[in-house]
């Protein structure tokens, strides 16, 4: 009997260690029970959440949204008091005006210039008649002097005259240059201006543009976080407001290193979703991190020591969620999710 007893315990113990083998071998997936499913629960959806905030400082005006509402694309979220950047706008205008009232008025200095110029050359052409007048009445007074046949004071009189004459010219041809001098002194000065009006132009275009960011819009469709705007609150530029959170989600799943060898681009996935009961979904890979997760942390590793532990790192996996399934719309960034992909699908 003793014998008998003896057996039954060691069958047993031996069928107890079987199947804590077997557990094993099912647990590291060894052989026999290898599989070429690759399962990780290191996975969450991921989204392009959008952190809203002003460009300017301001009183905040009129928070026009709640927490959690669904905005479409431009849709006014916030307003910042806009009374400042108002009159900013119209003060950039009225300079505006000026600088282009300016380059009109030198317009019309150019044109007097260019009048006063043509003038200036008409005077010259009037003098040389005047002078070659007077040259030939001393042409003809000089060889009756020499003879005695006039008086010296007609003589001095017909000298006096050409030499008023010369100095006429003289005179004539000064005005002409100065006055190509004003016409040059216009022409640069309306560059001066136009690049003046360039730059009020540009001034009431930024006064307008800050005007325009006064009203922060939503910058695509999607869902609202919780809003922090409160009205009346001072912000700054910079100031964290809400958060915009769009429709198109997807997963990242971090499989270790050791499972990616089966893995390719387009590969069938299924996932549950903890959140919702673990109901499945369906969807497929688009493309694998170009780094470890590691090279990515702000503490890097530093294996080049004595005490060295060989650790898997994990590789980030992008999944993009298949259209038109029924709770695709529930899922959110941050959801956990547990990823499973056959290695045997062609990729």
């Amino acid at each position: 009997m003793t014998r008998l007893f003896r057996s039954v315990s060691t069958y047993v113990a031996l069928a107890i260690g079987l199947v804590g083998l077997a557990f094993i071998l099912y647990a590291w997936r060894l052989p026999p029970f290898t599989s070429s499913v690759e399962t990780t629960d290191n996975a969450y959806v991921r989204g392009q959440v959008t952190v809203i905030s002003p460009q300017l400082a301001g009183y905040v005006a009129e928070v026009a949204v709640q927490d959690f509402a669904q905005v479409k694309q431009g849709q006014l979220l916030v307003r910042i008091d806009d009374r400042i950047f108002t009159q900013k706008r119209d003060q950039a205008r009225a300079t505006l005006a000026a600088q282009r009232a300016a380059l009109a008025n030198s317009e019309q200095a150019r044109r007097a210039a260019e009048a006063r110029l043509r003038q200036s050359e008409a005077n010259v052409e009037s003098v040389q008649a005047t002078l070659r007048t007077a040259e030939a009445n001393w042409g003809r007074i000089e060889p009756l002097r020499e003879r005695g046949v006039v008086t010296q004071s007609s003589t001095d009189q017909s000298l006096m005259t050409l030499d008023q004459a010369r100095a006429s010219l003289a005179a004539s041809q000064a005005a002409v240059d100065v006055a190509k001098q004003d016409v040059q002194t216009a022409i640069v000065n309306r560059q001066s201006l136009e690049a003046a009006v360039e730059g009020a132009e540009a001034a009431v275009q930024l006064a307008e543009i800050d005007l325009q960011n006064t009203r922060i819009v939503a910058p695509q469709d999607g869902r609202l976080g919780e809003v922090g705007a409160r009205l009346g609150q001072y912000v700054a530029a910079g100031t964290q407001l809400l958060a915009l959170v769009p429709e198109q989600v997807w997963v990242v799943a971090n499989f270790k290193e050791t499972q990616l060898a089966g893995l390719r681009i387009g590969q069938p996935v299924s996932f549950t979703v903890d959140a919702l009961h673990h109901a499945a979904m369906t969807g497929h890979i688009e493309r694998f991190s170009p780094a470890a997760g590691s090279e990515f942390s702000v503490i890097r590793a530093e294996n080049a020591t004595g005490n060295f532990v060989k650790i898997a790192q994990r590789l980030p996996v992008r999944i993009a969620i298949d259209a038109r399934q029924p709770l695709a719309e529930r899922l959110a960034p941050g959801m956990s999710v547990v990823v499973s992909v056959d290695t045997a699908s062609p990729g």
